[in-house]
């Protein structure tokens, strides 16, 4: 039996209590492909765009018309005290339409994808149960992936190995490491950003562990579109435009205090994982904090960090041929954005 799934959301009810049902015997759930298994019986709807796009001001316009709820996809909020550097909505924003998948573990923590499709399926079985329409709003495409398309779960970590490439990596860089791996794996290489440690570590590891490249493996679970009950609505933007509301979207960060959370949580008795530390905002708010730049240097480096972001989620959206897209002008409101979408989908 999965563990209990806690939430501990503004405007909605908590999770404890329910579990996750047991797959059946000898079933892996995560590990196959939506052709064979589909996560959720009943449709979902997912919004989807670049960060700052907008999507979770229409996500939560479209919810509160419908008396849905928002199931957050995004791989940082679900952090605690993590609140500016990932844009959380605010407490009015989350206390008017029920909010699941913020705020759900410790910044301490690793989180995995695996967990998130545990606590995602809990979510969507309360969400219907108390006779709501579930939106999931989110940009990280690996949990949309996991998902609606299964989840590639290769051989578990391997402590030795990490051990040796976290030496290679101190005495050589990590651009060494990536040579390698566009030896072994020019296409893992070629989508692995070079200063992406935790990617490139994670393909070499799989590929000394099985003698199989991670691209070869990852194949292995792609599915054709429309392979289970959902539907993907997609925003997007003017890149130009896009990157201006990016830029904007740091700089309200910086006004906010996002220096001042980042040095509270770096002084918490347990400080921040490692998966935590390197979200875009953070990772370079610490490059400041202990010295290794400006403050000015550290907000463009963000700023630069969030458009490449953008670039990685515009690459993985183009591979989805369903979604339905909506093109945004810079002066839509956002009451005119759910017109068209409520006009064009029928959500039940």
């Amino acid at each position: 039996m999965a563990p209990d799934i806690v939430g501990n959301c503004i405007g909605c009810k908590p999770l404890g209590g329910k579990p996750v049902p047991p797959a059946p015997p000898g079933f892996n759930r995560y590990r196959m492909p939506a052709s064979q298994y589909n996560l959720f019986v009943e449709k979902i709807y997912f919004i989807l765009g670049c960060t700052a796009c907008g999507k979770g001001a229409v996500g939560r316009e479209i919810a509160r018309r419908l008396g849905g709820a928002v199931l957050s996809v995004d791989s940082m909020k679900v952090y605690r005290r993590m609140d500016i550097g990932t844009a959380k909505p605010g407490v009015e924003a989350r206390a008017a339409v029920p909010h699941y998948g913020i705020d759900v573990v410790e910044p301490s923590e690793a989180y995995s994808v695996a967990q998130y499709v545990e606590y995602a399926e809990a979510a969507i079985k309360t969400i219907r149960a108390d006779g709501c329409v579930p939106l999931a709003v989110g940009g990280t495409s690996l949990y949309i992936k996991a998902m609606t398309e299964g989840l590639f779960e290769g051989p578990s970590a391997d402590s030795d190995l990490r051990a040796e490439f976290t030496r290679r990596i101190e005495a050589n860089g990590l651009a060494a490491l990536h040579a390698e791996l566009v030896e072994v794996d020019p296409a893992a290489a070629e989508r692995i950003h070079p200063n992406d440690e935790k990617r490139i570590v994670r393909a070499l590891e799989v590929f000394r562990k099985t003698g199989n490249t991670i691209s070869s493996l990852q194949t292995q679970w792609a599915v054709e579109a429309n392979a289970g009950p959902f539907v993907r609505i997609g925003l997007r933007r003017d890149r130009d435009e896009q990157n201006r509301r990016i830029n904007a979207r740091v700089k309200k960060m910086v006004d906010m205090g996002l220096r001042d959370e980042v040095a509270a949580l770096l002084a918490e008795p347990d400080g921040l994982s490692k998966q935590a530390a390197q979200a875009v905002g953070y990772a370079e708010v610490i490059e400041y904090l202990r010295g290794d730049c400006p403050f000015e240097k550290a907000v463009e480096r963000v700023k630069i960090n969030t458009r490449r972001l953008a670039k990685k989620q515009r690459t993985w959206q183009r591979r989805w041929t369903d979604v339905i897209w909506f093109d945004l002008a810079a002066d839509d409101t956002v009451e005119a954005v759910a017109d068209r979408i409520m006009k064009e989908i029928t959500f039940e």
